[in-house]
């Protein structure tokens, strides 16, 4: 395998994982990107990052999308080269969105871009190896291909499946505080076993939750309830918890998006919302409250 193009771009979207019963395996994209311009060199690594977390990302080898992209050279059997990165970051970092899912996705279609043969990185392989940073693609599967997809791990191997979700059903509204959360932080909060009734009941709120979103809204709120991870989650992050819990009593289908600290409403007006927020929340001011489309189209490169 060979390099054949010196420059490619790529747009790849936030996520939301999880969506209330379906941890680790439910998962949407948004429309709020981050995007990416690559140029294969003869030199090192120069890496010039805009907006979100461009204080604090790595500058080098450690910087995730070039990590990602290393491995999708490596795994397509193609040289590495010398890499001069430009990102303009718009998802927010430890905020519940998938910002690291979408670097992986787009450090690994940036690779594909640059190779004679783009078919020895198709889109399985990019799931499966961003699954293999990530620890489960719940988050990479809507990065890459886009709107409401399920996903899950076979035998070692990550698979998907787009959902057909009926037009409309799915409005959402994001609620994004300043504090962060990061996943590793998250995943620490949940207990090593769950009863077998909450098992069951997640179960059924999960199975519930696809229907409601092929077009049967006014199940959105049952179908978003959880047991397993969101309330076991609320001492890393007490007021998101807080706010979803007073949305959902007044009628609004609302989770924390991944591993939070963002709270998701899937169907939400901004205007009804707000107030909601700023008569919940101690500080109003340390939270962004937008109405983000859903991001029906995957994530490919365009080279050149």
């Amino acid at each position: 395998m060979r390099i054949q193009h010196t420059r490619v771009s790529v747009r790849v979207p936030a996520t939301s994982a999880n969506i209330g019963p379906g941890f680790d395996t439910l998962g949407l994209a948004l429309q709020l990107c981050d995007d990416l311009e690559l140029e294969a060199t003869t030199g090192g690594v120069e890496i010039l990052a805009q907006g979100e977390g461009s204080g604090s990302v790595p500058t080098g080898e450690e910087h995730l999308v070039v990590r990602a992209l290393r491995r999708g050279l490596d795994h397509a059997g193609a040289p590495q080269s010398g890499i001069r990165l430009h990102t303009v970051n718009r998802i927010p970092h430890g905020g519940g969105l998938g910002s690291s899912a979408a670097a992986t996705v787009a450090g690994l279609l940036l690779a594909r871009g640059l190779l004679s043969d783009p078919e020895a990185l198709d889109d399985q392989s990019v799931l499966h190896l961003a699954a293999e940073f990530e620890g489960h693609p719940d988050n990479a599967a809507p990065a890459l291909l886009g709107g409401v997809v399920l996903s899950w791990m076979n035998a070692g191997q990550a698979r998907a499946v787009p959902l057909a979700h009926a037009a409309g059903v799915v409005n959402p509204l994001v609620l994004l505080p300043t504090a962060t959360l990061s996943t590793h932080q998250a995943r620490g909060l949940l207990p090593e076993s769950v009863p077998h009734g909450d098992a069951v009941f997640n179960a059924s709120r999960a199975a519930l939750l696809v229907h409601a979103l092929t077009g049967v809204p006014e199940l959105l709120m049952e179908a978003t309830e959880d047991r397993l991870h969101q309330e076991q989650r609320a001492s890393g992050m007490p007021q998101s918890v807080e706010l979803m819990r007073v949305l959902r009593q007044e009628g609004h289908p609302a989770v924390i998006s991944g591993a939070g600290p963002s709270v998701l409403v899937l169907s939400g007006d901004r205007a009804e919302i707000a107030p909601l927020v700023r008569r919940i929340v101690a500080d109003p001011t340390g939270w962004r409250i937008a109405q983000v489309p859903l991001r029906e189209t995957g994530s490919a490169p365009v080279v050149g």
